[in-house]
């Protein structure tokens, strides 16, 4: 029995479901695990249309997504509104 290589991408089928997944990733607070995210996020959505919708190249995209990259914070950004997203500062109770 083969199994099947699990693709985050796939589980990501609507925007609730994104936006649990990019809280998570930014509770965590590691910078490298939210291009990553944003990687998968970017692959759910349609690499080419995000691409088209940032401003980015696909080739650009991609390699602002892949793993060890360090894009600029104005990248993820454009991603995010790309994708639909934003970032917000919330206030910690305590």
């Amino acid at each position: 029995m083969q199994l099947k290589n699990f693709d985050m991408a796939e589980q990501l089928r609507d925007d609730e479901d994104i936006a649990e997944y990019l809280s998570q990733v930014l509770e965590e607070g590691d910078t490298d695990e939210l291009i990553h995210a944003l990687g998968h996020v970017a692959k759910a959505k349609g690499m080419t249309q995000v691409a088209k919708d940032s401003g980015l190249g696909r080739e650009s995209l991609y390699k602002a997504l892949r793993v060890g990259s360090k894009p600029q914070f104005s990248t993820v950004v454009k991603v995010l509104k790309a994708l639909n997203f934003d970032l917000q500062a919330v206030a910690h109770k305590g």
